[in-house]
Order: structure tokens, then C-alpha cells, then sequence
């Protein structure tokens, strides 16, 4: 039992120093701040680099608003989706073969939202002949604190609107950050296209209906800052493509500054339909499992699996052997008086009432000339007369009590109903004198009860 007990305080002990530490660790996890260096753009995250604020805000403004958590491809198989947006640089990258199918979606009448500083090139693609492209020239993302404004806006001016857009509506300035990439774009046949069409107009007349009928594939500008665009959309099949070069401005904590919440309204709200929020991008990916999803961030699952590494530690070293191989031990169930019952019940059988008597008769034959203080093998007439001497009992009786049992042992026919009349009344001489049985006859007879 010492030995178990001790084995039970040692897991007990290691258990509290797991929990201790991964407690620690927990704290200090929680305490990191937010940074613009690594950014958490989940809808989830309250923080400063968090966009919950814009999510909630939608969601209790009457919008149909969700959380995206499943791959890119599924949207394919869906017709409830319109705007999709992915916001800012996201844990788990965006990979090609998923900005494909991106692409196929919008190219179906999506409308994909893209607020990012510096985006993957193949998740923009070329409308017609244009293509477009980020640059931003301030790495200085560890100074900055996201959650102080007058850092992250540093001698940045608000931005007005290019022209009046419906995602410009209602719109005076914005405010981005200090950190805000430039959007460019240009066109490769540019150049060709502008003589051609000068040579097209001096032989051909074109139309003015069918001139009016193209639809121009350019983007267009809405906010341009003081390195160049920040907000331009463009279509792309029969969707429309929107870029925001700045995620500070939809973020919780840039979304207050100026016009910012107005502008991230027009853009998310331009299309009918549902709004989703990727979070797949983010970690939060409905392949995982619930369990981790729910407890993830937290020391639960770092105390589950140490403590599940101890259990089936436990198992494997209590499976194998630590020492030499010890024989199991024997534990005796016999009781003590099963030889008397067994003895017994062949007397009983046999009818052996004489052998009964004579075991019992023996034993109260030299317990009575131990009291009268003579030899075992003295004759009767004086054990009872001793007997007499010291007690109340009369010797007449004792002595016929005598007979009758040497009698029955030496060969006289004897009943079961006499061989227990001629006990009891030896048991009951017994108790008269006060005679008491020897403590291992005492302990048979209480087992025997």
C-alpha cells in the first residue's frame, strides 16, 4: 500500500508542475500584444489588428454576414456567397491552385475583396491587358503600436476621395496608416491600342452605339494617397475584383478614424448578397477539429496531451516487469475446523457415536482430574469424590455420568439421541465448575458458530 501510495503522490506531484507551467507559459501568451509585424486579422480577434468590430457592426446592422471556414473550392458549389473578402496577410498563405479557384468564382459574378498591403501577385489577376501591383516602402512595423493611433497615422494625412463612387458614397476622408501600400497598374499594348485607334478613325467610322457597348476593362481609382492609389476595383469575368491596400483602415483599431467605417461599408456592402469573411486563411479552418478549435490558445490541450503521455506511460511501465519474477502468494482459505467437521460428519455417517463421545469424554475426564488434583488414570470413584469435595455437585451423579460414557466408549450399543444427552451433561458439569476450555478450543467453537 506504501508503494502505490507513493506512486500515486508522484504522478499527483508532476501533474501540478505540468499544470504550473503551462499556466505560466498561458499568462504570458495572453499578455503579448498585438503587432503589426505579425497581425491577427480574424473576424474572431478583438484586438487592434482584429477586424470583429466591422464583423459585429454588419452582422447588427441587418447584413447577411458570416465567417467563411471552408476551402476556397467549396464556394464553387454554393450560390449564396457574394462578396467574399480576405483581409490582411493570413496565417496559413493562400496558396495558387486556391487563388484559381478564387478567380473562377468571381469570374461568375463574385465579388472578391482583397485588403492586404502587399498581396500574392497570382492572387490579382491581369483585367484584359492590365496588370496590377502593390508597393509600400515602410518596414518600420516594429515600432508601431496598433492600438495607438497618432503612431500607426505618424504624419499621414487624411486621404480624399477621387471621384464620387458608390463606394466612395458618403465618404469625405479616410485615414490610413503610415504602413499603406500604393496600388499601380498599367498596360502593355497601351501604346498599340492608342495607334491603332488613331489609324482606325482616319479609314473607319465606328458606331457610336457599339462604341458605347464595350465595356472598359481598366480599373478604377477611388482613393489615392500620396504615394499613389490605395482603393481601385475592376471586373473580371462577370464579378468584379476590389483592392484596399491598407487592412489598418478596416481594422478594429483604425475603423473609428474619419470616414474609415463609412468606406469599409460601401466596399463590403456594394453587392447584393451574402458577406463572407474568410477565415480558413486565418486558422480557424472547419477541418479541424471542434475540440481544438474551441480550447485553442489555451493550456487545455498542452495539459491533455502531457496528461494523456503519463497515463499510457503508466501503462507501459506497469506492463513490464521490474525485478526478478516473484512466485504469487498462497493464502490458506482452509478453516481450522473443517478437519472437525469433516470428522464429524464420518462419525455421524458411520454412526459412530462412541468415537463422539469418547473424543469429547477424554478431554472432560482430564479437565475434571485436573480440578480434583489427582492422575488422569485414577479411578472414577475418586476423581468424583475429589470433584465433590471442592464443588456442589454430587458424586453419585458424577460418577454414573462417569460409567456410562466408559461404558459407551468400551462397546455398549448407544443411540444418537443417548451419545447427545451423555454430552450435554458433560458440558453441563463443564459449566457448573467453571472449567474453561483452552483458548485454541474456545477460538474453534466461535468459528464454528
Amino acid at each position: 500500500m506504501r508503494q502505490k501510495l507513493g506512486f500515486i503522490l508522484t504522478i499527483g506531484a508532476i501533474i501540478v508542475v505540468l499544470v504550473v507551467i503551462n499556466s505560466i507559459s498561458y499568462v504570458s501568451e495572453e499578455k503579448r500584444a498585438d503587432s503589426e509585424l505579425t497581425p491577427n486579422r480574424s473576424t474572431y480577434h478583438a484586438g487592434p489588428t482584429g477586424t470583429r468590430a466591422l464583423y459585429d457592426l454588419l452582422s447588427e446592422s441587418g447584413y447577411g454576414v458570416m465567417r467563411w471556414r471552408e476551402t476556397p473550392e467549396k464556394l464553387l458549389t454554393q450560390d449564396k456567397v457574394q462578396t467574399f473578402v480576405i483581409v490582411g496577410h493570413t496565417r496559413l498563405a493562400v496558396e495558387q491552385d486556391e487563388a484559381g479557384h478564387l478567380q473562377h468564382w468571381a469570374s461568375r459574378g463574385g465579388q472578391l475583396v482583397i485588403v492586404d498591403r502587399r498581396p500574392p501577385q497570382y492572387l490579382l489577376p491581369a483585367s484584359g491587358s492590365w496588370t496590377i501591383t502593390t508597393q509600400f516602402s515602410d518596414f518600420s512595423f516594429f515600432e508601431a503600436d496598433p492600438s495607438k493611433p497618432e503612431e500607426m497615422t505618424a504624419n499621414v494625412k487624411a486621404v480624399n476621395r477621387v471621384q464620387p463612387t458608390l463606394l466612395t458614397q458618403n465618404v469625405e476622408a479616410v485615414m490610413p496608416s503610415r504602413f499603406a501600400a500604393a496600388i499601380s497598374f498599367e498596360s502593355k499594348k497601351l501604346a498599340e491600342e492608342e495607334s491603332e485607334s488613331e489609324e482606325a478613325t482616319d479609314t473607319v467610322q465606328i458606331p457610336e452605339e457599339e462604341a458605347s457597348s464595350q465595356i472598359s476593362l481598366a480599373p478604377v481609382v477611388h482613393l489615392k494617397g500620396q504615394r499613389g492609389p490605395l482603393l481601385l476595383d475592376y471586373p473580371y469575368g462577370a464579378g468584379r475584383i476590389i483592392l484596399l491596400s491598407d487592412p489598418y483602415i478596416v481594422s478594429n483599431g483604425g475603423i473609428s478614424l474619419e470616414d474609415n467605417l463609412r468606406l469599409a461599408m460601401n466596399v463590403l456592402t456594394s453587392a447584393d448578397g451574402l458577406i463572407a469573411f474568410d477565415e480558413y486563411h486565418q486558422g480557424r479552418g472547419a477541418t479541424s477539429n471542434a475540440f481544438v478549435s474551441y480550447f485553442s490558445g489555451t493550456p487545455v490541450l498542452a495539459l491533455f496531451g502531457q496528461g494523456l503521455l503519463i497515463i499510457l506511460l503508466v501503462i507501459w511501465t506497469r506492463g513490464r516487469r521490474f525485478a526478478r519474477p516473484l512466485p504469487l502468494a498462497r493464502v490458506d482459505r482452509r478453516s481450522s475446523l473443517e478437519f472437525v467437521a469433516s470428522m464429524a460428519e464420518v462419525q455421524q455417517r458411520a454412526r459412530a457415536f462412541d468415537l463422539a463421545v469418547e473424543n469429547i469424554y477424554s478431554r472432560t475426564r482430564r479437565v475434571l482430574a485436573r480440578y480434583a488434583g489427582v492422575d488422569y488414570n485414577s479411578p472414577r470413584t475418586e476423581i468424583a469424590a475429589r470433584v465433590a469435595s471442592r464443588s456442589t455437585i454430587d458424586p453419585h451423579q458424577l460418577e454414573v455420568l462417569m460409567r456410562q460414557c466408559e461404558e459407551a466408549i468400551n462397546g455398549q450399543p448407544i443411540s444418537e439421541r443417548q451419545s447427545i444427552l451423555l454430552v450435554k451433561r458433560l458440558r453441563e458439569i463443564e459449566g457448573k465448575l467453571g472449567l474453561r476450555m483452552r483458548s485454541r478450543e474456545a477460538k474453534q467453537a466461535a468459528q464454528n458458530i
